[in-house]
């Protein structure tokens, strides 16, 4: 897959002079809803005989629109994460838009004009509510008038679970109540962030179980705080562990949230490694205990029901 980088106004040498068919949309988790567009893009292109490419932004919309503020906006995928997960799909050009301000204004048909027709679409695919500026003069529906008979139009109806519209709010609902099992469902893999090894207190060590404390992007969408089962990716290799999100209340309070990992009977240093957790079940809340034994103890049956989860997998 080839990774095309775009600023407003980009050069027409930036683009592939080859057709192509074209799907849209933000794609934040890439989940079935997601990929169900992907697969009628990529089967779209086989019946053509054509290249796929696919369209996203380098961050969400509503940065620009100022409807939420950068520090504040929180991702189910980061732009690494995505790319992997398209190339996987059967992407062959992956675009990524800057979303800037400029970019932004441009009117639904210049739109049309630059970065579909310009971008050699002979097809388009998008989800049923993509938009490409405001709803009432820039949804699906409204995208053929604007083609003027350039390109096909495929819209793909929502998809659903439950009865309920497969969505990245959903998910992020699912994440915020810790039900990872429901996320598995709605993304169609285990949720999945990584980061890098670095030194904490190093207090996990003294209690007979070491953590890999991590660093993760300030983006990443957190599971609620908690102690999970989690799987662990340290250089190709997945291993068997605990997660716990959380402030470590039992011996500070107010501290800033932290991300750490107990990997099950592995005694490697892997300070400085960039790592991937997959985060599998939630097991309990974070408590703060009255003392070291007491945390212990909860330690110990933590540790002993991802065994058992393990094992039941």
């Amino acid at each position: 897959m080839q990774i095309i980088e775009i600023r407003h106004p980009y050069t027409e040498n930036q683009i592939p002079a080859e057709p192509v068919v074209l799907v849209l949309g933000f794609f934040d988790g890439v989940h079935k809803g997601h990929q169900k567009v992907i697969q009628e893009g990529r089967k779209l292109a086989d019946q053509k005989g054509i290249k796929l490419a696919l369209m996203t932004f380098n961050q969400h919309p509503s940065i620009v629109f100022q409807k939420v503020p950068v520090d504040e906006m929180k991702y189910l995928t980061n732009l690494e994460q995505k790319s992997r997960l398209m190339a996987q799909f059967g992407v062959d050009y992956l675009y990524i838009v800057e979303f800037t301000s400029d970019f932004a204004s441009l009117a639904p048909q210049a739109f049309v004009d630059q970065y579909i027709v310009g971008l050699h679409a002979k097809a388009v695919v998008a989800g049923f509510d993509y938009t490409y500026g405001k709803r009432d003069i820039a949804d699906m529906p409204r995208l053929s008038i604007y083609a003027k008979e350039r390109f096909e139009v495929v819209t793909v109806p929502r998809e659903s679970l439950a009865g309920e519209k497969v969505s990245s709010t959903r998910i992020r609902k699912e994440l915020d109540t810790g039900n990872m099992e429901e996320v598995t469902k709605l993304l169609g893999y285990d949720y999945t962030f990584g980061g890098t090894v670095v030194h904490g207190d190093a207090r996990g060590r003294t209690l007979g179980f070491p953590t890999a404390n991590i660093q993760i992007q300030r983006t990443t969408h957190l599971p609620t705080e908690g102690v999970y089962v989690t799987e662990i990716k340290v250089g190709d290799q997945w291993y068997p562990s605990m997660g716990s999100i959380g402030r470590n209340d039992t011996f500070e309070k107010n501290r800033p949230i932290t991300v750490e990992v107990n990997i099950l009977d592995f005694n490697q240093d892997v300070y400085g490694e960039k790592v991937e957790v997959r985060w599998l079940h939630f097991l309990r809340g974070q408590v703060a205990f009255s003392g070291v034994e007491g945390l212990i103890e909860q330690l110990n049956q933590d540790e002993k029901d991802t065994r058992d989860f393990f094992a039941k997998r």
